[in-house]
């Protein structure tokens, strides 16, 4: 299994700007529930193989989408269509907490291009 493949499989993921959980892992689909700590970001980047939907839970995030920024808050919802250019801040003082539901034809991390990257990952 290469390494891609086992970061697939894993059901919890630490990372510099918060973690996330994976919550139920099928062919045709992937939900996640996804924890930005205060004043974090991913990265800025985009997907070639599938599509998100983000419903935040709790906190405030600013969506980056195609380069126009939007503010959602608890209740909230947004679709990521396939190859848009996006990322999530939680410029908040505490934690941003929301649920991604990927479709598409594949779901590994390696299908993230990331165009800009506050901790230098590739």
């Amino acid at each position: 299994m290469d390494e891609y493949q086992k970061e697939y499989m894993v059901s919890v993921g630490e990372r510099p700007w918060g973690k996330y959980i994976v919550l139920l892992n099928e062919d045709d689909h992937k939900v996640k529930e996804i924890t930005v700590n205060p004043g974090q970001r991913l990265s800025l980047q985009r997907h070639q193989k599938r599509e998100e939907h983000w419903f935040i839970h709790k906190g405030k995030a600013i969506i980056t989408l195609d380069g126009k920024d939007t503010e959602l808050t608890a209740g909230q919802y947004i679709d990521i269509p396939r190859h848009a250019v996006h990322r999530i801040a939680n410029q908040g003082d505490t934690d941003l907490i929301f649920i991604e539901i990927q479709t598409g034809d594949y779901f590994g991390e390696d299908d993230i291009e990331r165009l800009e990257d506050d901790y230098a990952r590739g």
